[in-house]
């Protein structure tokens, strides 16, 4: 599944053609994607004008000139192509996974008032759309108990110390916890952990003192999940089996992996030559060093 940083790459791909643009028609291939599409869909959007392009967590946000606002999630293999008038679709380059795209799953076709076209592609069918009022988002089914976000001004070391105290969870499993933290995925928390030298197994409430006050890790551990999230927002993301941007390219985060997906290769920590181990949490591969990552939080 895209990461909150592929999501972010899409959300700028799409911004030239669609910030501050009408729908000039809307057509449908299908009634639904993972959950059937809200009724009069394309009435609703067709000649309405997108005011604000934004993400929460890993979802889309379209704020629409009505006071709506459209709702898109990727799901497992949904990409957006944009095609300027007269330019063939991108295809996706050569990178980790090679893709390629597939007529039969363009799905959903939004037509720009510039004449831009852009084509929502799902092979699995797991994403979605919704339309729902914007000012009551924050309740609504998709975003209601949704945590922190990770990119804003609210990840802090005493923020994670407050969220995490007390509790006897593995410190990855903490972190995946979209009620506590949003967006965040199995590719970046192994990441992050490695850089902060964090066992993934270690119980989240460990970077908490016994009063709740952030450990130096937690501040620590705060400043690189935000320095993890903006290099691979920088980098365009990663590509894991068939994710691309909105323009068809493949992400470049993954060759800078430190632990992901290098299970059996030495430990790029100078010195260390310790092999990088998997082990399974909630059905999740979890990747690390054992010497690197400690399960003791001082």
């Amino acid at each position: 599944m895209p990461e909150l940083p592929e999501v972010e790459t899409v959300r700028r791909g799409l911004e030239p053609a669609m910030l501050g643009e009408r729908f000039q028609r809307v057509e449908l291939r299908r009634p639904d994607l993972r959950f059937p599409l809200p009724e009069r869909f394309a009435e609703r959007l067709t000649g309405r004008r997108i005011d604000a392009l934004s993400r929460r967590a890993k979802y889309l946000i379209a704020d629409l000139d009505d006071g709506a606002a459209l709702v898109m999630h990727l799901g497992m293999s949904g990409r957006f192509i944009v095609e300027a008038p007269g330019t063939p679709p991108t295809e996706p380059g050569s990178y980790y996974n090679e893709i390629g795209r597939h007529l039969i799953h363009d799905h959903v076709v939004f037509e720009m008032g510039t004449g831009a076209r852009v084509t929502y592609n799902d092979v699995r069918r797991f994403g979605f759309m919704d339309i729902l009022p914007r000012n009551e988002l924050e309740t609504c089914r998709h975003f209601a108990g949704m945590g922190i976000e990770p990119l804003g001004n609210e990840l802090s070391g005493e923020t994670l110390a407050k969220l995490f105290a007390g509790k006897f969870a593995p410190l990855k499993a903490a972190l995946l916890d979209q009620r506590l933290v949003a967006g965040l995925g199995n590719i970046y928390v192994c990441e992050a952990l490695f850089r902060a030298g964090l066992h993934p197994e270690a119980e989240a409430g460990t970077i908490a003192t016994p009063t709740g006050r952030p450990r130096e890790k937690a501040h620590e551990l705060a400043r690189i999940i935000r320095e993890v999230l903006e290099e691979a927002v920088a980098a365009g993301g990663s590509t894991l089996r068939d994710f691309a941007h909105a323009d068809g390219s493949l992400g470049y985060f993954q060759h800078r992996f430190k632990v992901y997906d290098r299970e059996g290769e030495v430990c790029v920590t100078p010195g260390c030559g310790k092999l990088v181990k998997r082990l399974v949490q909630s059905g999740r591969s979890t990747f690390y060093c054992e010497s690197c990552q400690k399960r003791a939080v001082r």
